[in-house]
């Protein structure tokens, strides 16, 4: 798109930002205008770095009034490109950094939209408490990124997503007025949940500057093993007896096929391979508890009967943190590891769990049909039914090639996932990626409510223009 911003109103938000509050700098800006897999580049005339709530309001009071489209941007971590301005002005929450509270009394911290996730971890800890959002990238993506995106990860099973965590928010609406929703309530049933709104709306309804998220007890009992199985209905029905035997407190449940795990050995340094002999499909299971050695007890139940009856081929379970670690290095560093290898068509879907593999079993015939060589790389959340299904180019064959048919490719295992009941965007958004895509599978009532919403609340379109509807 093609946005000039006038004169006048690039001098009156240096005027409210002050000195360090902006930037036109080329070299300031290169990192925030490009996506971390480099597929897409943006522009942006001026960098609002606002470091309180009022500040955002003054810079959003001034878009609205002269219809300057804004784009709101966290640590750039996102994976759908809804975070890179094609021509508006871009503001970061990188300086709103403040930890503001932390009652464990309520089991509450409330922090800023700019706090790393791991900041919050930290913060948490302190006060014997633990939130328990995780991600590869806690220690660059934000708070306020990952409650606009709905941010899942790995805990999401016993946990949910962001939208489960969150009592209550801070944002500044498209027509630069605050609303203050900062509660820490666990029931307040008095209409509309305005925070559900702007929770996964992608900064297209406001940008979120604070929240109110919900803390839990520390638990002190931890098990983490890999186990080898020979396809994605063993670890099915590995989740479901985990789930009986470890009495809720299941807390991950990974699912990798080896193609992943052999980038990770190939590809990152200081990887091992997390079994001795060599499976199909690994799984990496996390049980947590709150009673001294009841999630070791639990673990070593599932896995010696497991073995005995066959469901598994070999398991490991971790003896120490750093081997815990090493485990979990393995499963975080699947997509980093992909990188080296060339192009590849991304896909961040869910179907229900008990679909998973039927999923996996149609998706890969209909891939290898459709682009034969190719090499499919898929790992994930299986535990709530989140898989990143990933297409990469045939080793040796040309990235540009490959890439010209990712749309084409990418809709046949759309369609799949649609036709399992499942969705196309399962944790990372929709943004510029997929907004179009979604229009597909979503239904014209559905459509047409969301689109009133929007315009309700951003009648003039700047926030975040480019992505939802």
């Amino acid at each position: 798109m093609t946005v000039t911003v006038p004169a006048d109103v690039l001098s009156r938000l240096k005027a409210v930002l002050g000195e360090g509050g902006w930037s036109q700098d080329p070299d300031r800006l290169a990192p925030k205008l490009l996506e971390w897999r480099d597929r897409w580049f943006g522009t942006t005339p001026f960098l609002a770095l606002p470091k309180t709530t009022a500040e955002v309001a003054a810079v959003v009071g001034i878009c609205a009034e002269s219809g300057t489209p804004i784009t709101a941007q966290g640590g750039n971590t996102g994976l759908v490109g809804g975070q890179i301005p094609q021509g508006e002005i871009l503001l970061s929450t990188e300086r709103l950094r403040t930890i503001r509270e932390v009652e464990p009394f309520d089991d509450v911290i409330v922090a800023e939209a700019g706090c790393t996730l791991a900041a919050v971890h930290e913060a948490a800890l302190e006060h014997r408490r633990r939130f328990p959002l995780s991600l590869a990238s806690e220690g660059t993506c934000t708070i306020g990124g990952t409650i606009s995106t709905n941010a899942g990860g790995t805990a999401v099973l016993r946990y949910g997503t962001m939208r489960d965590l969150v009592l209550g928010i801070e944002a500044v609406l498209p027509n630069g007025e605050v609303w203050n929703g900062l509660k820490r309530l666990r029931k307040d049933n008095t209409g509309y949940d305005l925070k559900q709104l702007l929770i996964g709306a992608e900064g297209t309804l406001g940008v979120v500057t604070a929240a109110s998220l919900k803390l839990f007890p520390l638990l002190v009992s931890r098990a983490t093993a890999v186990a080898g199985v020979d396809d994605p209905q063993a670890a099915i029905r590995l989740l479901a007896r985990a789930k009986d035997e470890a009495g809720g407190a299941v807390e991950a449940f990974e699912l990798m096929g080896r193609r992943g795990v052999a980038f990770a050995l190939k590809n990152i340094e200081g990887m091992r391979d997390p079994l001795a002999a060599v499976h199909p499909w690994y799984v990496l299971v996390e049980i947590a508890s709150g009673e001294p050695g009841a999630a070791e007890a639990a673990m070593e139940r599932l896995l010696a009967r497991s073995l005995e009856d066959g469901l598994i081929r070999d398991a490991a379970i971790a003896q120490t943190e750093a081997q815990a670690k090493a485990f979990w290095a393995v499963r975080e560093n699947q997509s980093p590891a992909q990188k080296p290898e060339g192009a590849t068509w991304k896909h961040d879907v869910s179907v229900p769990v008990s679909r998973v593999a039927d999923f996996l079993e149609r998706a890969t015939a209909a891939m290898e049909a459709f682009a034969p060589g190719c090499r499919v790389a898929a790992f994930g959340h299986v535990g709530d039914g989140n898989i990143h299904y990933d297409v990469l180019r045939p080793d040796g064959g040309e990235d540009a090639a490959h890439s010209a048919r990712r749309d084409e490719g990418s809709r046949i295992v759309h369609d799949i996932v649609a036709e399992l009941g499942g969705s196309i965007s399962a944790e990372h958004g929709l943004g510029a990626m997929k907004t179009q895509d979604a229009e597909r599978y979503k239904s014209a009532v559905e459509l047409e409510a969301l689109r009133a919403i929007r315009r309700a609340l951003d009648p003039k379109r700047i926030m975040n223009p480019r992505v939802l509807f």
